[in-house]
């Protein structure tokens, strides 16, 4: 069977390698650089399954910047375009995911788009009366960061917004190529799985932000955050994961799921789903604050990126430091390996991280990595576990 991927971000590549196993895949995408890559096996994104695939497996996967070459003949179109959350407009820019939708339309193909990206809630519904179609679905991604792939080797539902014959099929073909055995599979109405995908990433948040306000109440009472943690933790209904306190929840999904499910509330009583958004500022104030108490000349910045083995800091919960100490007319410079850029945020860029870590009277790390052991009187953190969640 063909397929199409439109987006080769951490949702399409993972895809596109996953089915590409047991289908011929076509990867398209409108950057020349990237697929240029795929099409040599290498990578453009940080991701160890991705690239152990790309080196040992014979992958059915093209690259392509030709959206006729990709979608002529192709049974399904995912789309896993990038939706970004525009603050104006209080909604998701969907304005990739409906040109991928166009230029189906165009071609006059039978074939069924399923969407992957992250939508509003009764997006589906409103482009099929929009187009007058009904060939499109929806299909949410639950993945991490870097183990994209792995996630959907080994997932823990697949969840597909229709049901239908060809929903059934598109979910077979994901299993098929997963190796997990059992996977729990659920079929519902394209509206009901729009509100998974945005209620399960908001409930994340909320825990993330629920024991960061724990560890901020700590910190200031001189409490033994960890201690607190763990008991708190022994209660089976709350366990021990998913609670290691950080600058605060950020990257591709979280911040923009979060906004646009507050958005969605419109005309719906709420406080709970407003106070997640509210409280991770908070939280990026009292970081603040406790660096500002130490009186630092010069603060370090140490990765930009949210996880470990990362390359990505999209919306990072840094960056909003980062603004906050601007305002407090402090001198900032970054560590942060990945970037070629001499700056950041009108910060200066030091890779060299013996003359970063001795420029730097206060050093900032989100999570914690062995090379900071030898400066870490410098090191503010609140990194109890040296784990990414």
């Amino acid at each position: 069977m063909k397929i199409a991927v439109a987006g080769t971000g951490y949702v399409g590549l993972s895809i596109a390698t996953l089915l590409s196993q047991k289908n011929e895949v076509v990867a398209l995408d409108v950057i020349p650089e990237k697929v240029e890559m795929i099409n040599k096996r290498i990578s453009p994104i940080r991701d160890e399954k991705i690239e152990e695939f790309f080196a040992s497996k014979d992958l059915n996967l093209k690259a392509s910047l030709d959206y006729k070459e990709a979608f002529e003949g192709a049974e399904f179109v995912v789309i896993s375009t990038p939706t970004n959350y525009n603050d104006v407009k209080n909604s998701f820019d969907t304005s990739t995911v409906e040109d991928i939708i166009q230029k189906v339309i165009s071609m006059n193909i039978q074939t069924t788009m399923v969407v992957k990206s992250t939508i509003p809630v009764g997006f589906i519904k409103s482009i099929r009366e929009k187009y007058n179609i009904d060939n499109i679905i929806f299909s949410p991604e639950f993945l991490r960061e870097g183990k994209a792939l792995y996630d959907n080797l080994y997932p823990s539902r697949i969840i597909v917004g229709e049901k239908s014959e060809r929903a059934e099929k598109f979910a077979k073909l994901l299993k098929e190529c997963a190796l997990k055995d059992d996977i729990t599979v659920k079929f519902m109405d394209p509206t009901e799985a729009e509100a998974v995908k945005l209620f399960a990433n908001t409930y994340l948040a909320l825990r993330v932000a629920y024991f960061n306000e724990l560890d901020t109440y700590a910190e200031i009472k001189g409490l033994n955050t960890k201690d607190i943690i763990e008991g708190v933790g022994l209660d089976p209904r709350i366990g021990n994961h998913y609670n290691n306190p950080s600058f605060g929840y950020g990257g591709y999904c979280l911040p923009k799921d979060t906004k646009q499910l507050l958005a969605n509330f419109e005309n719906v009583p709420q406080n709970l789903i407003r106070a997640i958004v509210r409280a991770n500022k908070t939280r990026k104030r009292h970081i603040t604050e406790m660096i500002m108490r130490r009186d630092p000349e010069v603060v370090g910045i140490y990765r930009l990126t949210m996880k470990k083995d990362s390359d990505n800091f999209r919306a990072s919960a840094i960056q909003g430091i980062i603004e906050r100490l601007k305002e407090e007319d402090v001198k900032i410079i970054i560590y942060e390996p990945t970037l070629k850029e001499e700056t950041f945020a009108n910060c200066r860029v030091e890779n060299d991280f013996n003359k970063f870590s001795e420029e730097s009277d206060v050093i900032l790390a989100n999570r914690l990595e062995s090379e900071l052991n030898a400066v870490k009187d410098k090191v503010y953190t609140r990194d109890l576990y040296s784990r990414d969640d």
